[in-house]
């Protein structure tokens, strides 16, 4: 990787940018890249620092494990310092538990939006929290030994950091369903067979294999690409005949546009 000042580097995250990619990296490797709510709000803060210039952002993790999941500190009587604990969190009201819960979950959400494209570059565990996490990314490329593992249901909760809509999306309902409800761990081989992953390689290819997919997403032109992924993160929504307007409209925005007639 180059070697490039960081954007931003606190709370286990580091952002940095290289002209049109930017690398967000999960820089705890001696805890697997453990999550906390301190990571979530810095990996909040590394979506609204990304300049202009930026189309593609990668996901990755260093050490051995992409993200072995949520500090487990969190489920203590003690929780973490400086945050509120599980329990602190039940007892807050309705509306406090809501607005804590989606604030956690800010720090996934802006990896889909229509003028970037991410990639999620995973190895070894990438387990609850972290499977959440690789999942709001746009593309997966997974070493072989990864191991991807639900297990928010075995510990008495539900998977919360927006995981369970492109989860359902990639694998269907029935695979997604019994993924989480058994907590089993997912491997390479399956994740590419049922459209979890793009693909997977040897471990100690991942990072030039994603830096060639970046570049490959690079050669296109900027705003070709922003339409073409708004249309297909539609699809689902629409319905056929909703989706061929939604492709004319595409065309014609692109159609002026490259005429040198758009506004």
């Amino acid at each position: 990787m180059a070697s490039l000042d960081p954007v931003l580097d606190k709370d286990g995250v580091r952002l940095t940018v290289d002209d049109a990619i930017a690398t967000v990296t999960l820089t705890n490797p001696a805890k697997r890249n453990a999550q906390s709510p301190a990571m979530w709000r810095t990996l909040a803060e590394a979506g609204r620092s990304l300049p202009g210039s930026v189309r593609v952002v990668v996901l990755r993790g260093e050490g051995k494990s992409f993200s072995a999941g949520l500090d487990r500190q969190m489920f203590t009587p003690e929780g973490i310092e400086g945050e509120k604990s599980f329990v602190d969190l039940a007892r807050g009201s309705d509306a406090e538990l809501d607005a804590a819960i989606a604030e956690f979950q800010e720090g996934f959400t802006w990896w889909r939006q229509s003028d970037i494209v991410s990639i999620a570059a995973v190895q070894g565990h990438a387990i609850g929290a972290g499977f959440q996490l690789a999942l709001a990314c746009d593309l997966r490329v997974v070493a072989d030994d990864v191991q991807f593992a639900m297990r928010e249901t075995s510990l008495g909760l539900v998977p919360d950091l927006t995981g369970t809509h492109p989860l359902v999306s990639l694998v269907g309902y029935a695979r997604a369903l019994e993924i989480c409800a058994t907590g089993r761990f997912v491997l390479a081989e399956e994740a590419v067979n049922t459209g979890l992953a793009n693909l997977a390689v040897p471990a100690a290819e991942l990072d030039s294999t994603v830096q060639d997919l970046a570049a490959a997403l690079l050669a296109a032109p900027r705003d070709a690409v922003i339409e073409t992924k708004a249309l297909l993160r539609g699809a689902s929504d629409r319905s056929y005949e909703a989706q061929r307007a939604a492709e004319r409209q595409s065309q014609a925005r692109r159609l002026r546009d490259l005429a040198g007639l758009g506004e």
